[in-house]
């Protein structure tokens, strides 16, 4: 509240010290009425000037930078060469979330159990990757009950292609939905394990992304929390977000990762960016 007028010492010590944290962020007028108490009484200039500066220096000292939110990404033999950067490009211009991106994987600095431990990790992302989804399991399910741990207490699992593979439990980190190869339904639209595009429907929009052979989920109906975000044209699940624990899992079987030159690469049109899509994704998530 703004000061009134000339009060004894200990009554201006008194206002300083509850309104101060406030004039250096935005109650100018509360500053202007201290100086209006100069003007009146000059004999409590200095005072009121020196008290002013010092409790401002204590409050800046005492301030703590804000941390950002860690977001893990793995990237080692179970992920297929760029898609973990892909991964970690997508989180960073993220621009609600923010995120510090930090590399885990058994020849990153950090391993993905030590990176679980980390203070202020609030994701992990796993990418798609190359080969048998048993061989690149192999090389993950030491990892398998740190993953359920962390996504239980409140932690987010975000899965792309066999990413999103890894939720099921055979194999898997048994994160609660089960998966299917997407390309063995019923009326799929694609049938080839080649790199290649696939028509979704995405919150009711028509969309074409690239597609390796991901999944798609058998998800439950009925759970709280639960959210359909995209399915393939034969009706089946292409990206959801659904609870685990106190935490959630986000997952989706093409890749809205992909840039530019993964068209380019495989000789594929290039629909352009799919970004607003993995944002969609992860913003989902992290709600």
């Amino acid at each position: 509240m703004p000061y009134s007028g000339i009060g004894t010492i200990k009554e201006i010590l008194s206002f300083i010290n509850d309104n101060t944290p406030k004039y250096f962020n935005k109650n100018i007028a509360n500053i202007l009425n201290i100086l209006r108490v100069f003007v009146v009484n000059k004999a409590y200039k200095i005072l009121l000037f020196s008290l002013i500066f010092l409790s401002a220096l204590i409050s800046i000292g005492a301030a703590k930078p804000i941390k950002k939110p860690i977001a893990l990404v793995y990237r080692g033999p179970a992920g297929c060469a760029e898609c973990s950067e892909a991964v970690a490009k997508l989180l960073k211009s993220d621009n609600i979330w923010n995120f510090n991106v930090i590399y885990v994987g058994p020849n990153e600095k950090t391993s993905v159990q030590a990176g679980l431990q980390l203070p202020n990790v609030v994701l992990y992302a796993q990418p798609g990757g190359d080969g048998s989804l048993n061989k690149a399991f192999n090389k993950l399910k030491n990892d398998a009950p740190a993953m359920r741990n962390f996504v239980s207490k409140g932690g987010r699992y975000l899965g792309f292609c066999m990413g999103a593979y890894m939720v099921d439990n055979d194999p898997g980190y048994d994160l609660g939905l089960n998966t299917n190869q997407y390309i063995i339904t019923p009326r799929a639209t694609v049938k080839t394990e080649a790199d290649t595009l696939v028509q979704v429907i995405w919150r009711g929009t028509n969309r074409w992304m690239y597609f390796q052979d991901g999944p798609d989920f058998i998800h439950e109906s009925g759970i709280a929390g639960q959210k359909i975000l995209a399915t393939y044209m034969n009706g089946k699940v292409a990206a959801m977000v659904q609870p685990y624990g106190n935490g959630k899992i986000g997952v989706s079987g093409p890749h809205p990762e992909a840039d530019s030159s993964w068209y380019k690469d495989a000789h594929l049109k290039d629909p352009g960016s799919n970004a607003d899509l993995g944002h969609d994704l992860i913003d989902t998530l992290m709600q």
